[in-house]
């Protein structure tokens, strides 16, 4: 099916009309556009009468040459400039098919180094397919590269061996391959990083991480999505961190979390992250267990998308100062740990529905039954209880 995309592109690269085709209809928009004018001047000078004579005199012969002649070379730059632009069409075209030409060999070329035995031969793979994604011809093409990075952090991830056998091979063998692994994660952080439309920046593209071991800290600091989505659903994070702090997702941007599950050791940390404008965090489903913390502290939620329902938070989570405005804030069946901390203080709720419907466990701090309204649902339980603790 990709090939046969490829061939769509390049006929229409190379779909050129027949040269006399176009040389007819240049003369004729030449003829049309020339009456045009001449009609228009004689409207605009208002010209009631043209005295015809039979005489034709040395000056008047003299000037209809020179007319000719002007018609002549009208006609001759007419058809050099349409010759020129199809010859620059053409060209541009072999330029394109010879920069895809060589992106392909390269491309074999880095996929081949990822399924070699040594870790430094599929390391510098990983490399050459994030420059390959830099300098694509084609968004297509750099979707590619990156579809296939992601595809590797799919790949079934061995365990670390035990503590007995952390001085033999088998041990070095696995640090060198989750290097790989790790120069993955971090290269995606950085390539988001990038301003869009600045060279390296993989903005605009998908990042999908479905079912992945994560065991790398993933930086995403300072990152803003826009148009692309960052998908780690059902991912299992095993003593990583999340950073997503002044992070930014905005315009259908998403980057989701959905059934995601965090051991003890992980955490989902960011401090001023900011969805807005149909931006989508997803945690539905999500299970955080207990030691794990969640902190979204101060965090802007403004006409986003997404939702918390049915998350698991056995660990610590602070929505501490954060805003909520203008959305759908969904808590449906959202459960809370029993040895878990859980904040809303000083959080904010502005033109919002906001559902914690079903939700079980202890009731955060800050949301006591004041909250609850035509627009917020708490459970029976949860107001029974005192207000604020």
């Amino acid at each position: 099916m990709g090939t046969d995309k490829r061939s769509r592109i390049d006929d229409g690269e190379l779909r050129l009309w027949k040269v006399g085709r176009v040389l007819a209809l240049a003369f004729l928009a030449a003829i049309l556009g020339s009456a045009g004018v001449f009609w228009a001047l004689v409207v605009i000078l208002d010209v009631q009468h043209i005295e015809s004579s039979t005489k034709l005199d040395a000056a008047t012969l003299f000037d209809l040459v020179k007319l000719s002649f002007g018609v002549v070379a009208g006609a001759g730059a007419l058809v050099a400039l349409i010759v020129a632009y199809r010859r620059q069409r053409v060209d541009e075209a072999g330029a394109h098919r010879e920069a895809t030409r060589l992106h392909t060999e390269r491309f074999s070329q880095a996929v081949d180094k990822l399924g070699a035995e040594s870790a430094a031969v599929r390391l510098g793979g990983v490399h050459a397919l994030a420059g390959l994604a830099d300098d694509a011809p084609t968004q297509e093409l750099r979707q590619t590269c990156i579809d296939v990075l992601c595809a590797y952090l799919r790949l079934p991830f061995a365990p670390a061996p035990p503590e007995s056998a952390r001085h033999h091979d088998a041990y070095r063998q696995f640090v060198a391959l989750r290097e790989v692994r790790h120069t993955i994660f971090r290269l995606i952080g950085d390539h988001f990083r990038i301003p869009a439309g600045e060279h390296r920046s993989w903005h605009g593209c998908d990042v999908d991480l479905t079912g992945v071991v994560v065991d790398a800290n993933i930086d995403l600091s300072y990152v803003h999505f826009t148009y692309s989505k960052l998908s780690f659903k059902s991912a299992h994070f095993v003593g990583a961190v999340v950073n997503l702090t002044n992070a930014r997702i905005s315009d259908r941007g998403a980057v989701r979390f959905d059934e995601a599950v965090f051991n003890s050791t992980s955490s989902l940390f960011s401090v001023g992250l900011r969805v807005y404008d149909l931006g989508v965090l997803g945690l539905r489903d999500a299970c955080f267990e207990e030691s794990s913390y969640v902190m979204l502290k101060g965090a802007q939620f403004e006409l986003f998308k997404g939702s918390f329902r049915s998350a698991l938070f056995l660990g610590d989570v602070s929505f501490e100062l954060a805003e909520f405005g203008h959305s759908f804030v969904d808590f449906h069946k959202v459960t809370f740990g029993p040895n878990g901390a859980a904040t809303f203080e000083g959080a904010s709720f502005k033109q919002c529905v906001v559902s914690f419907s079903e939700a079980s466990g202890p009731k955060p701090r800050g949301l006591s039954a004041e909250y609850a309204s035509s627009t917020m649902s708490l459970p029976d339980e949860w107001l029974t209880s005192d207000p604020g603790v």
